[in-house]
């Protein structure tokens, strides 16, 4: 069909013809497949871009450029395949690139369900926006063009979070699950796929663990209790920040609990941890939940969760080393966030982990004058990093006993994946690859006022083999 046809004075131009109306004021209609984040622009006004197709130009679509006086004016397109009406925008040209411009004082726009043919009123539209009855059969038809053609967004070019490099730019394919205000006017996204982001080699040193010691989070920001029980305990969940050359972006507009595409985005580590960074360009799509790879990526994640190894660390398999063993082999694995959000205080844990530090890092020092054994083991997996004490009797099971400080150098050694030197001693000029290993983790509080407060975690059950 032709939507084009029997156009009356209030005339929609196809996306095609308005290419060639450069410097006209033209009406448009078309379906969203991509949305830009908001942002303050050089002025004082606030800025977005859309980008849109119809049957006459199906792809790459043209991009139209909203300004408006604060954020909540601009456009919020919920989904991918939504339909957007554009009144009274100008034609324009920045080098080789055709994009329609939305003046705050003329134009107008309405936004509709893409997949509602029962529901004609917008879910948003600005203050100049008139409805007219005419309008319906555009709306109409683009949504039965739609049933016959599949929108491309570009998802062959996507990689989950199991794939991320440090310092590369990345699309994701991620759900957002929690937007928080780190400081006034910072915000930070949480987003999870149901993957694990690959394990770090660690750079630091074990004698920098007294002085500066590895951070839990690579974004100094600790999540109250009551977020982090709502997150997903299987996956990681990345820390998503904005670049400081662009503070600007309206960051906090986005939705929690949405699946997003996120485009041009930059990975970085930081103490070892994963986090990311959302550039000046960097662009965002909102996918509906019944998207295939929507689909693809739950099911993959239901089927997971299901498994009785599914709660390893994908980077663990086929198992985990066999430097250690617990006395519950038995007993299902859990992650660490599963630990974490535990309803109880009190609990016990059986887990996959690595030791990437410990406090005191000398073996001579793992003993107090009087021979009693005190370590903080700061332990990772995909989807947190905590502290946890070896101590007393649960220590003496874990090293076998009071070997010499010659053994115990050589334990901590392998625990950590620290290489050796002819002496037995940590070779500093390497990085460090701790091996996954399994153990018991149980939780307790020192304060009965503040039981939530105090509460740490201890390693139990567990013995070193090697």
């Amino acid at each position: 069909m032709n939507i084009s046809s029997s156009r009356d004075d209030y005339k929609f131009l196809q996306i095609v013809d308005a290419r060639a109306a450069l410097g006209q004021k033209v009406n448009l209609i078309g379906v969203v497949i991509e949305t830009g984040l908001p942002k303050q622009s050089k002025g004082t006004d606030c800025f977005c871009s859309i980008r849109i197709i119809d049957e006459s130009y199906p792809s790459p679509g043209i991009a139209v450029n909203f300004f408006a006086e604060t954020m909540d004016k601009l456009p919020e397109v919920l989904t991918v395949g939504d339909i957007i009406q554009i009144s009274q925008v100008v034609m324009k040209t920045h080098g080789p690139d055709i994009y329609a411009l939305f003046n705050k004082k003329f134009s107008s726009f309405a936004i509709f369900d893409g997949k509602n043919d029962s529901n004609f009123l917008p879910y948003q539209c600005s203050s100049k926006y008139h409805a007219r009855e005419q309008d319906k059969k555009f709306i109409l038809g683009l949504m039965k063009w739609l049933v016959d053609h599949k929108i491309d967004t570009g998802l062959t070019d996507l990689h989950s979070l199991k794939e991320i490099r440090e310092g590369e730019r990345f699309n994701l394919i991620c759900k957002i699950v929690h937007v928080c205000e780190v400081e006034k006017n910072k915000w930070m996204l949480l987003v999870w796929d149901g993957t694990d982001t690959p394990p770090v080699t660690i750079k630091t040193k074990l004698e920098e663990d007294m002085e500066n010691p590895l951070p839990l989070q690579p974004v100094d920001f600790t999540l109250q209790r009551d977020i982090l029980c709502t997150l997903p305990p299987l996956g990681t969940v990345l820390r998503v920040t904005v670049d400081r050359s662009n503070e600007k972006l309206g960051i906090n507009f986005l939705k929690s609990n949405r699946w997003v595409k996120l485009i041009n985005i930059r990975c970085e580590l930081h103490a070892a941890l994963w986090h990311a960074v959302l550039m000046p360009f960097t662009r965002v799509c909102y996918l509906s939940d019944e998207d295939d790879i929507v689909l693809q990526r739950m099911s993959q994640y239901d089927e997971r969760r299901k498994s009785k190894w599914g709660w390893m660390p994908l980077s663990s398999f086929p198992w985990s080393s066999d430097i250690t063993e617990t006395d519950y082999p038995n007993v299902p694995f859990v992650s660490l966030m599963r630990a974490l959000a535990n309803p109880k205080v009190i609990g016990k844990f059986h887990c996959v982990v690595r030791v990437v530090a410990a406090f005191p890092w000398l073996a001579e020092d793992f003993r107090s004058p009087s021979g009693v054994y005190r370590i903080r083991l700061t332990l990772e997996d995909p989807t947190a990093r905590i502290h946890a004490y070896l101590y007393k009797e649960d220590a003496e099971q874990f090293f076998d006993g009071y070997p010499s400080v010659y053994t115990l150098t050589k334990k901590r050694n392998l625990l950590l994946g620290t290489s050796e030197g002819d002496d037995g001693s940590e070779m500093n000029d390497h990085f460090r690859n701790p091996p996954w290993i399994r153990c018991c983790l149980k939780s307790y509080h020192i304060d009965d006022s503040d039981s939530w407060g105090s509460r740490n975690f201890r390693i139990f059950a567990t013995t070193m083999r090697a």
